[in-house]
């Protein structure tokens, strides 16, 4: 099968391309930076044209309110272009709990980019992930005053992102699901619990207060960003993959 990767270049896209590429199949990433641009249109159609499988992994350059122009205006390019070149299979990756956390614009963002999807002209699938392994780091500088980092007790279940990868190349060469599967990893921590795991882990001396109201998660209630009934389990355990 021929899958046209957009955003192939990144930290999922990259592993995507690998995992598709090793199980025989021909998967070509596709980004600004091998000429595509998905906002203007620029090699959108060169870029589908041929492609059984469109894989969407492009992300907004900002977590604002402009995020919602982004995923509206590239998801109206891709899908144009992919009905136009006969793509039979649309798949998108999104973020597990995004519709229960209206207040983050980036989350209703993502909603937005799925509603697009399901409302299209494809047959689609979408793979909504929990939180990142990798973006621990960011999550802890966002927060970051001197030697203190202030986290809320948000529940957080990370995954790692060769997990997601892996899941997302399985749904892309399958039949699409026109639905969602969600991925999670094993463990459920309080974000100010794995802050302090990750720290120490590190040798980091800052220290991590707990603060309810401090960062993007502040606007995250219960345990929206968990992993809901029948979500697949991804096996990379947080503490293994720090190690």
């Amino acid at each position: 099968m021929k899958f046209a990767v957009i955003g192939g270049t990144g930290l999922i896209g990259s592993q995507v391309v690998e995992d598709l590429n090793a199980a025989g199949h021909h998967a070509v990433p596709h980004s600004l930076s091998t000429g595509v641009d998905v906002i203007t249109g620029q090699g959108v159609e060169e870029a589908v044209t041929g492609a059984d499988v469109v894989i969407n992994l492009t992300n907004s350059p900002t977590f604002d309110d402009a995020s919602l122009a982004f995923f509206r205006t590239s998801m109206d390019n891709l899908l144009a272009a992919s009905r136009k070149g006969g793509v039979r299979h649309f798949v998108i990756l999104s973020i597990v709990g995004a519709d229960r956390v209206p207040g983050l614009d980036y989350y209703r963002a993502k909603v937005l980019q799925e509603d697009i999807l399901k409302a299209g002209p494809v047959p689609y699938s979408i793979v909504r992930a929990t939180q990142f392994m990798e973006f621990m780091d960011a999550t802890l500088a966002m927060t970051t005053d001197g030697d203190t980092v202030r986290l809320p007790r948000t529940p957080i279940q990370p995954v790692a992102a060769a997990d997601v990868a892996r899941v997302v190349a399985e749904v892309a060469t399958g039949s699409p699901l026109n639905g969602v599967l969600d991925i999670a990893g094993p463990d459920v921590y309080p974000l100010d619990e794995l802050g302090r795991l990750t720290l120490t882990a590190k040798g980091d001396r800052r220290a991590v207060v707990t603060d309810d109201s401090a960062g993007l998660f502040a606007a995250v209630q219960g345990d929206a960003l968990t992993a809901p009934k029948n979500a697949r389990i991804a096996p990379t355990h947080y503490t293994d993959w720090l190690s």
